[in-house]
């Protein structure tokens, strides 16, 4: 990844709709190891890169943070509540997850269980495309988390990231987002 690529990014994401409200306001967050991560970015740039409107196909806005002395999900409805509370102008659903507490309910959800995350940016590295394993936080000047770079996700290129998903959740999401974007590369399973 290039500053070149990043700015473009901050650039797109600072004049979202959606994202820049949260980002400029991100004190309001107030979580461990928070960041704004996943679907919203990548749909965001998407909408960007296609001449989409800003939030179209747009469905909630992620953000997750590392607690890992309180895995309660009480603490985590408590949390997710609370933010939601700080943005309720904001027309989307807002997802807080806990991702020291996934581990916990990962496998009644996929079938399959998996080793409790260190962090989150560990957590990041295991989403389920290249171009959706982003985070950003912080307000003005962002910090980034791209462990595969911005290349995918910037080109409009959806790639699995096999860490840790099965093939059918990466088609699931493939053959949602190709629906709402038509302008996407995906790379096949193989």
């Amino acid at each position: 990844m290039n500053d070149e690529q990043f700015r473009h990014l901050q650039g797109i994401v600072l004049k979202s709709p959606l994202l820049s409200p949260v980002l400029h306001n991100w004190d309001k967050v107030a979580l461990p190891g928070a960041w704004l991560v996943a679907g919203a970015i990548a749909q965001t740039v998407w909408n960007h890169t296609f001449g989409l409107p800003p939030a179209h196909g747009i469905n909630d806005i992620d953000i997750v943070y590392y607690d890992a002395n309180d895995l309660s999900e009480d603490g985590e409805a408590e949390h997710a509540a609370r933010v939601r509370r700080a943005f309720s102008d904001l027309p989307v659903w807002i997802d807080v997850k806990n991702e020291a507490r996934v581990h916990l309910w990962y496998a009644g959800k996929f079938g399959y269980p998996i080793k409790p995350y260190t962090s989150t940016t560990d957590a990041i590295a295991t989403f389920p495309t290249t171009a959706t394993a982003v985070g950003v936080r912080g307000s003005g000047s962002l910090e980034l988390c791209a462990p595969f770079g911005l290349s995918d996700l910037l080109g409009g290129v959806v790639r699995p990231n096999k860490r840790q998903i099965r093939r059918e959740i990466y088609e699931q999401k493939v053959s949602r987002w190709i629906k709402v974007w038509p302008g996407l590369g995906v790379v096949g399973w193989v």
